[in-house]
């Protein structure tokens, strides 16, 4: 049986989590709350008290944290756990500058690294079927554990590749939803009844699944987070970064990072990020 010890019980962790269970895999947590991941232990997962204890013996270890000064923490506390060998598969959306330094650390413990971060948010996490977007060696052990968390694994090079596809996907997402947000704030400000605009382009060459999603999240007020303006934020600041390195203009993911900073700053950072809709509207007195 392969054992897997996931470090990061947040949104997506703990839906990983369970579906690896699932799968019959023997499956260790940890988060730094440990209360987040206390429910886990209902669906047969191990909660362990620190990062070496999870990975110790572990055949996999998962990284699904925030960010990569988050995950660089995590596994430098791993480290008296670790042993030469074991598979590091990093899923976490951490940038290109950070993918490089956490590829060092594992070189420095002799891990087998897997730039491994996934296009999905809550609901694909919880149903099994992110989309794995995987870059590293293809080691076997990975197999099963990217068949219980995703749908689809896509091997595309070296490590680094991967996290930079996930730029690229991930801010088309953000763009998008922030697209809409404005659409249906700009729609109140002028008095539009905005079930007026959906039913303009619903059905139409505009309309998709995610919009209808985002929508729906908007004109119902259901902000339940699936992908939190605060994250999407960071995400934004990562895509900057790395298509500043690469000499390209990104304006609309600088311009939705601002609306969602904006978002954050009237206390909807843990929301669901179509709650930039908030964003539109001047700022209370």
């Amino acid at each position: 049986m392969t054992t897997v010890a996931l470090l990061g019980t947040g949104i997506m962790g703990a839906a990983m989590a369970r579906n690896l269970a699932r799968a019959g895999l023997e499956v260790r947590v940890w988060n730094r709350t440990r209360e987040k991941a206390l429910p886990l232990q209902a669906d047969g997962a191990t909660v362990s008290a620190t990062p070496a204890e999870a990975v110790a013996g572990a055949d996999v270890v998962i990284t699904m944290l925030s960010d990569g000064d988050a995950v660089h923490g995590a596994m430098s506390a791993a480290a008296p756990g670790l042993r030469a060998g074991q598979a590091w598969a990093q899923m976490s959306t951490v940038g290109v500058t950070a993918i490089d330094r956490l590829g060092a650390l594992a070189r420095s413990h002799g891990l087998v690294f897997v730039d491994a971060p996934v296009q999905g948010t809550r609901q694909p996490a919880e149903a099994g079927t992110l989309v794995v977007l995987a870059a590293g060696p293809a080691d076997e052990r990975l197999e099963p554990v990217f068949a219980a968390v995703g749908g689809t694994t896509l091997w595309v090079g070296e490590a680094g590749a991967a996290t930079r596809l996930k730029l690229v996907t991930v801010g088309f997402g953000i763009e998008l939803t922030s697209v809409l947000a404005e659409a249906l704030a700009l729609a109140e400000g002028l008095g539009v009844e905005p079930e007026l605009f959906a039913r303009v382009v619903t059905g139409g060459p505009m309309d998709s699944p995610y919009l209808q999603a985002k929508m729906k999240a908007v004109l119902g007020g259901d902000y339940s987070p699936s992908f939190t303006v605060r994250n999407a934020e960071k995400d934004t600041r990562l895509i900057a970064e790395a298509a500043a390195a690469a000499g390209v203009a990104v304006d609309l993911a600088e311009a939705a990072g601002a609306r969602l900073r904006r978002a954050e700053a009237r206390g909807h950072g843990d929301d669901d990020m179509a709650a930039r809709y908030f964003a539109g509207s001047p700022a209370p007195a």
